[in-house]
């Protein structure tokens, strides 16, 4: 049999429906799995076949012209929360992976949601607090945050040695969850040249070098701090398996850069499989038949893959 893959619209005003119809619509996609695509019921194409969709409860954007292209606003973030709530209880009941198109963080709190986004929410809904951690993939290299969608001045304030060095033990786990036996991780720093032994920041030697130590102890194989403006190259070259990020941006500048349309983001540590491109709403194209389905196929495709 074929394996399942549950696929959410995400925001209808974003270019998460077309995105979808396009998979819909892909041989190779039907050759490779069969969808359960989730989200109103508007957005549904006339032909489906081998899929099939869902439309979940609630759902706020039954007809079409109840909301606007290209904007946020409360009733698409309601359809995205609805959507994906259906989802991830689809994926954790059927035992299928779980891919979504992308959402808008103001949606979500115009619809009453005041969270970072999708992530913190499947992690909730999860049951996973504290044992769950958002990977961006693209190619080799794999890195994981340390923080999140979080203003910077307050990410720098979240990274202590114990947040370090529990990541540092749930991203090998997590590796060696894909069959990589023996993870080689890197830390990235957090100052220019990771702090030059103190002379530009602190924080490395007070911080992360005693999470490194530790990391060490427990026999994980860990190297760093690193210096962030090479570290990421290092790892798309395979010299790591695993570079852990200290927060959202220094992670997804470098994995958006070398990703060329291929980019994933894999919540570690979920019962399920979960997965997502890279990009977003995409809200200046949306609804003008501009969308490149690229990202999206390759991550419905690799959870196939790591799905069977």
């Amino acid at each position: 049999m074929l394996p399942r893959i549950v696929l959410t619209v995400g925001d209808p005003a974003g270019i998460g429906p077309e995105l979808c119809r396009l998979a819909l619509a892909d041989a190779g996609v039907a050759q490779a799995m069969r969808l359960v695509v989730v989200g109103p019921a508007a957005c549904r194409p006339a032909e489906l076949a081998p899929h099939t969709w869902v439309e979940p409860a609630g759902d706020a954007c039954r007809e079409a012209g109840s909301w606007e292209m290209g904007r946020p606003q409360e009733v698409t973030g309601q359809a995205a929360l609805a959507a994906l709530r259906r989802g991830a209880e689809l994926a954790k009941e059927g035992g299928h992976a779980l891919v979504t198109a992308p959402v808008c963080k103001e949606a979500l709190h115009l619809a009453g949601a005041a969270v970072e986004g999708q992530t913190e929410l499947l992690i909730r809904w999860d049951g996973a607090e504290g044992r769950a951690e958002m990977v961006g993939i693209s190619g080799a290299l794999r890195v994981m945050l340390l923080t999140r969608h979080l203003p910077l001045r307050q990410a720098l304030e979240e990274i202590t040695t114990e947040r370090v060095l529990d990541r540092l033990r749930l991203f090998d786990r997590s590796l060696r969850s894909l069959g990589i036996s023996a993870p080689r991780l890197a830390l990235a720093g957090q100052n220019p040249h990771a702090g030059e032994n103190g002379v530009l920041g602190w924080e490395e030697g007070e911080r992360l070098l005693p999470a490194v130590a530790r990391a060490r102890e427990e026999g994980i194989a860990v190297e760093g701090p690193r210096p962030a403006d090479s570290v990421f190259l290092e790892g798309s070259r395979g010299l790591w398996d695993g570079v852990l990020a200290l927060y959202h941006d220094q992670a997804f500048i470098p994995l958006k850069l070398l990703s060329q349309g291929r980019g994933l983001t894999w919540i570690a540590g979920l019962s399920y499989l979960r997965l997502s491109p890279v990009h977003g709403t995409a809200f200046p194209i949306a609804g003008r038949g501009e969308a490149d389905p690229t990202n999206l196929l390759h991550a419905l495709h690799t959870a196939a893959g790591w799905g069977r």
